[in-house]
């Protein structure tokens, strides 16, 4: 077994605002999906706005400290210690901000009858701090590690990708985004205006939307 406390766990600002806390990562759970969140702020964001419509999961959310207001699917419900709500909707918007500065939530989620399959944001997420001080051999570690397990994830392909070309790593960035615009074609429009790929768009090779 393994225990920690919330507060030790690795707080990532991600760019909406919010700061993710990585629980699965940390203790490797391969079960289910397991997140923590805070805010920067009170009145920060706490939950990013979003549906689970690609992923099909149903969530629940748990807020372990503080009072958090959640909107879903339009609604607005305050929530405090102790209280859960549960969205079974994939469809459904959901996310939160913080009421109080200090507040928590455990976020939990899966996809019914199948068995987990740790999502490819996760490693997105992960990589943000390195990214962001342009450590991008650790960005690039990070994304290649993920696609061991998710080898055929576009996503992760495209945001593999995008450092490789910061990075200036230029072959491998063409052959990884050509392998995620193969995977899906939106990719190419994605990347017709990603700034992260100004430095190698005119090279051949680089596909076009």
């Amino acid at each position: 077994m393994s225990v920690a406390h919330f507060d030790d766990l690795d707080a990532i600002e991600m760019p909406d605002g919010f700061v993710w806390h990585p629980v699965r990562r940390h203790f490797d759970i391969r079960a289910f999906g397991v997140n923590g969140y805070t805010a920067r702020e009170a009145g920060a964001q706490l939950i990013e706005e979003h549906s689970e419509k690609t992923l099909e999961h149903e969530e629940i959310y748990l807020v372990l400290r503080g009072r958090v207001r959640f909107t879903v699917g339009g609604d607005e419900h305050e929530l405090g210690p102790g209280q859960l709500v549960f969205v079974r909707d994939p469809e459904l918007a959901r996310g939160a901000v913080a009421v109080d500065a200090d507040a928590v939530v455990l976020a939990l989620g899966g996809k019914p009858g199948e068995p987990h399959q740790v999502s490819a944001w996760e490693a997105m997420f992960a990589a943000v701090p390195a990214a962001r001080a342009e450590n991008w051999d650790e960005a690039i570690r990070i994304h290649v590690d993920a696609l061991l397990e998710r080898p055929d994830n576009s996503a992760l392909l495209y945001n593999l990708a995008c450092m490789e070309a910061r990075g200036g790593r230029t072959l491998d960035a063409l052959l990884h985004l050509q392998e995620a615009v193969r995977l899906d074609p939106k990719w190419a429009e994605y990347a017709s205006k990603d700034s992260d790929f100004a430095a190698i768009r005119s090279e051949p090779g680089f596909p076009g939307p």
